[in-house]
């Protein structure tokens, strides 16, 4: 007995011995990701140059945490003020983030800068950092170093090091891609920097940029921004980490056409294909791209979706308890992760008011709201009451938003079938119509989601009744059909005219900072140039200013027709009967008071001419429309006490309500406003490229017993459909 209890014990004993270790093993191993780390800035004006947080379940769709505010203050790791082209990964042995960033404030140095940031995390919440200024380091190799750009790190298993590289400029010497290996702790290089890609000789000299190196069959794929022959995102590719790398092709592999820099891949967690992401930085947009052998790459854009708009950055694929933790640390129930899964909801324009606890969801036309589904989907860590279809028709429907760690709140939510914005999409400086030949409305806007406004095309859109729209695509193309200026293509004008049994249609529209003229048969076109442009000049005592957005009036009394236009001053002058130029005699300068700026709009009722125009800078909140009536389409000007049209709606978040026209149904004293406001929720957050990100809208025009017009207040219902 004695000896079989002996027995018994030790085999307990080592069944407990043998549990325990395949208990720590278990405990130990690594958490798989299944979601990822997006990390990014947002742009060069004052507090845009900053550290943010986007996280995503599946690489494609990414939710701005910390309501896209910085995730650690400039203050506290930068030298200058600012910083950006932030690249993270995740150290050898799963423990610690490496963080490197660009050490460099635009609005007061310019292009011009000496230092990068190395920073360490074991949560990727809290950071250390250590500035490295390469002259102040290296004084006697690298003194003349002025531009120290866009740094990333790699793993080398090699010498089991982190090895830091970035580009950097020095005298006329085109900008280079150098390396160094970090120190142990990460906060210096070990020695200086050396050069990690010798472009070909075919480069021409010319500068390379943002390098982007990724491991895959044995070979070191060096992605990176090389400025020679057709610039763009190139591929070099080594056996070696530190050397050897040969281009693989003059071409680019990035799939656009635009300039593009800050190339950022990463490894999708369950497909084993690979993103490449890259900063279309004159454009203002972001595109992704995928790719199974890092090679041959297809742009898969209407699959990604984001509620902000990134500048170079990096993307880190992390496990669930990191995404929990990174939730609960950088969410508000200001700004819930949650999103709208359902395909019958206008994304684009779900809103989320604070102040009231409302989620407004708009719908798309002809959706029944009486068991309706908006498919909240939530993030781990946050949870959203109740699920499947609900009953929106008697009024807002009560949901609950939960937050691991810091409780619940409720929302009504909303769901509404607007119809502002008439336009799906970016688009602004709506001009309207109504065609007697064809017995519709046709809306001809600006395109645009262009950075800097630099879109080269204009479409146009028809309706029957201002609530249905049909984008009739691009009825002018200024790189292809006009020979005189191939960028800005802004702020049309259109009018039809009929001659004989025909009907004509004139577009004058802004191109280059000048006004050109077009002419169709039809009010979709196509749309012939002139050859050369209509307005290129400035009016005599005109100093300041550019010569665009058009409008063309008809006098229905004298059956004149008028061409208005000027920034900053309002010309009109009188089209010969070509339509395609002016009465240069009849040009005379009418601006109304110091608070015009753009985008006069004329229309005639009740033997009032009115004038309107849009007063402050597009990029601003406030820009609004004011208006100014007359006995003459040519002046003088009387100026109301209130001359307010239209301005933003702050409670809504109905902001920059400007640059409008106007248009009468067909017989009837029955008038509507046609506008471009910031994209809506967005345009809050977005700074200036709010300015850029426009939609139209349509609300009705009202006037008082004097003729006097009443104050348009922004909707996001938008108008019931008109009959004709």
């Amino acid at each position: 007995m004695k000896n079989k209890r002996h027995f018994n014990l030790l085999f307990l004993l080592n069944l407990a011995f043998f549990a325990g270790i395949l208990g720590s093993c278990k405990n130990t191993k690594t958490e798989e990701p299944t979601a990822y780390l997006f990390t990014y800035f947002i742009g060069n004006n004052p507090g845009e140059e900053s550290i943010r947080y986007a996280v995503s379940t599946d690489g494609f769709n990414y939710k701005a945490l910390n309501n896209n505010e910085p995730i650690v203050a400039n203050e506290d790791i930068s030298g200058t003020g600012g910083v950006r082209d932030p690249h993270l990964i995740r150290s050898n042995d799963g423990k610690t983030f490496y963080m490197v960033v660009t050490d460099l404030y635009v609005p007061e140095m310019g292009w011009k800068n000496y230092a990068m940031i190395l920073m360490k995390s074991t949560d990727l919440i809290n950071w250390t950092s250590t500035i490295i200024n390469i002259p102040e380091t290296y004084p006697d190799t690298f003194s003349e170093v002025y531009r120290v750009w866009a740094p990333q790190t790699i793993y080398d298993e090699k010498v089991d090091k982190y090895m830091v590289y970035f580009s950097m400029k020095e005298g006329n010497a085109p900008d280079k891609i150098y390396y160094a290996y970090a120190n142990e702790d990460f906060t210096g290089l070990e020695s200086e920097p050396k050069q990690l890609y010798y472009p070909p000789a075919s480069s021409d000299n010319k500068a390379c940029i943002d390098g982007d190196i990724i491991y895959l069959n044995g070979k070191y794929h060096l992605f990176h921004k090389a400025e020679d022959g057709n610039p763009g995102i190139k591929l070099a590719v080594s056996d070696n980490l530190t050397e050897g790398y040969e281009l693989v092709s003059n071409d680019r592999v990035d799939e656009a056409t635009d300039p593009v820099e800050g190339s950022g891949i990463f490894k999708l967690n369950d497909t084993g294909e690979y993103i490449l992401m890259y900063d279309l930085y004159t454009k203002g947009g972001y595109q992704f791209t995928k790719s199974k052998d890092l090679k041959n790459f297809e742009v898969i854009d209407e699959d990604i979706s984001m509620d902000f708009h990134p500048r170079h950055g990096s993307v880190l694929p992390i496990t669930e308890k990191e995404l929990k933790s990174l939730v609960a640390e950088f969410t508000t129930f200001d700004n819930p992760l949650v999103e709208v899964g359902s395909n019958d909801v206008i994304k684009q324009n779900v809103a989320i008011y604070n102040k009231q606890n409302e989620i407004r969801v708009p719908v798309k036309n002809g959706i029944s709201l009486d068991a309706f589904d908006p498919q909240f989907q939530s993030y781990p860590g946050t949870t959203i009451t109740p699920k499947g279809p609900q009953n929106f028709t008697e009024g807002p429907v009560e949901y609950t938003v939960a937050i691991e760690g810091k409780g619940k709140q409720t929302y009504n939510v909303i769901v509404a079938k607007d119809h502002n914005p008439a336009l799906k999409g970016y688009y602004a400086d709506p001009e309207i119509i109504f065609s007697n030949k064809t017995n519709k409305y046709y809306i001809y806007p600006t395109s645009d989601g262009f950075n800097n406004w630099s879109g080269t095309y204009f479409k146009t859109f028809s309706s029957p009744d201002l609530v249905d729209w049909t984008d009739e695509g691009i009825i002018l193309d200024l790189k292809k059909d006009v020979p005189w200026a191939d960028r800005n293509a802004w702020a049309p004008c259109i009018i039809e005219r009929k001659e004989g049994d025909i009907y004509k249609y004139y577009y004058y529209f802004t191109a280059a900072q000048n006004i050109g003229v077009a002419v169709s048969d039809d009010p979709t076109g196509p749309f012939v140039d002139s050859g050369k442009p209509l307005i290129d000049y400035k009016p005599d005592g005109i100093t300041n200013g550019q010569e665009i957005d058009p409008d063309v009036f008809k006098d229905p009394k004298s059956g004149k027709t008028y061409l208005y236009w000027g920034n900053m001053y309002m010309a009109v002058a009188e089209l010969n009967n070509d339509m395609i130029s002016i009465k240069k005699n009849t040009l005379k300068v009418i601006t109304p008071d110091k608070t015009y700026r753009e985008g006069t709009e004329v229309f005639y009722r009740n033997g009032i001419y009115y004038f309107m125009w849009s007063e402050d800078d597009t990029r601003s909140p406030n820009y609004k429309v004011r208006y100014a009536t007359s006995k003459s389409p040519t002046g003088p000007l009387e100026i109301p006490e209130n001359n307010i049209v239209i301005q933003a709606d702050k409670n809504l978040e109905i902001l920059a309500t400007g640059h409008n026209s106007v248009i009468q149904v067909p017989g009837k004293d029955e008038w509507y406003l046609v506008y471009h406001r910031f994209t809506h929720p967005k345009g809050k957050s977005m700074g200036r490229e709010a300015g850029f990100h426009r939609e139209v809208s349509i609300d009705k025009l009202t006037f008082d017993k004097n003729g006097f017009i009443n104050e348009v207040i922004p909707t996001l219902e938008g108008v019931t459909p008109v009959e004709n």
